[in-house]
């Protein structure tokens, strides 16, 4: 038996099928590869360094363009060295008023250190995360163009988060250092707020990519509607900490897309660059992506 909620989410995403591909075909991959370009182009997104800034600043004019209304969630935090870092999450509201809501999350930051790198002299280098962190975030940009051009028949929340990637995920201690943005946002929530469902979207832009459901069946569905079965697996690999674990902390029912099992090879290296992104796959997971608004 399916959950209650679960049937609650696919009535209110339900919509005709002309409104539906009305709004898939809006979806411009090849602006979404630009965007992602751009972004790497501007250099590390890691606090402190003037490409966070910029990119920060970039994406707040974008999404004050585009959505019904943008929220600047502007915080410091002290890490657990002592150092003081200016932090921005970025959240653009359509229908604002609506208490339907979707919560769709990425990260825009990059990491400061390529940890993983082959190289050991590369090792202290920040990455130029095309993949990890550009690829969501463009993404999610070129939704908000679509719904701005469609909009949608539910409320939707798009949250950029900052800090997810500077610290450590494998020490216990450094956890504070990580998924920092969305800890804020879940830790400031409005009052009352509770979306529908939220969907976690995260190097979502990788060549040949697969994808392993973890907990939701409503979007591997809507994968399967859309001929994705290659790229969705049913199969589970694991728990992954993310930025959706602070979410399902305060009781979110939220699932995080992440194409990490393709991507290996690349994670926090100086290899995540822009070659390894597909438009094609930004595209499909793009498309997706307003499927479950429509």
């Amino acid at each position: 038996m399916r959950p209650p909620w679960l049937a609650l989410v696919a009535a209110v995403g339900v919509s005709c099928h002309s409104r539906s591909s009305e709004a898939l075909q809006r979806f411009d991959a090849a602006q979404a590869m630009q965007w992602v370009q751009y972004q790497v182009a501007a250099g590390p997104r890691v606090p402190g360094r003037p490409g966070h800034t910029a990119i920060a600043d970039w994406l707040e004019r974008e999404l004050r363009a585009r959505a019904d209304s943008v929220e600047i969630q502007a915080f410091t935090h002290v890490t657990t060295s002592g150092k003081k870092l200016e932090l921005r999450n970025i959240i653009a509201r359509f229908r604002p008023s609506d208490p339907n809501r979707i919560l769709y999350v990425t990260h825009w930051d990059t990491r400061p250190v390529a940890d993983s790198d082959p190289d050991s002299a590369k090792r202290n280098l920040p990455i130029p995360g095309a993949n990890d962190g550009a690829s969501g975030t463009a993404m999610l940009l070129e939704v908000a163009d679509a719904l701005k051009k469609l909009p949608p028949t539910v409320g939707v929340d798009l949250l950029f988060v900052d800090g997810e990637d500077y610290g450590s995920f494998d020490e216990a201690d450094s956890l504070k250092d990580v998924l920092i943005g969305a800890r804020w946002f879940a830790d400031h929530l409005p009052a009352g707020y509770q979306p529908l469902f939220a969907v976690l979207w995260d190097m979502i832009g990788g060549r040949n990519q697969k994808i392993y459901q973890e907990v939701v069946e409503r979007v591997w569905r809507a994968a399967e509607d859309l001929g994705l079965q290659r790229m969705f697996s049913p199969l589970s690999e694991g728990s992954i900490i993310d930025d959706h674990v602070p979410l399902l902390e305060k009781g979110i029912r939220a699932i995080d897309v992440i194409g990490f099992e393709n991507y290996r090879e690349w994670h926090h290296t100086m290899q995540d660059t822009v070659d390894k992104v597909s438009p094609e796959t930004l595209g499909e997971i793009g498309r997706l992506a307003l499927a479950l608004l429509h």
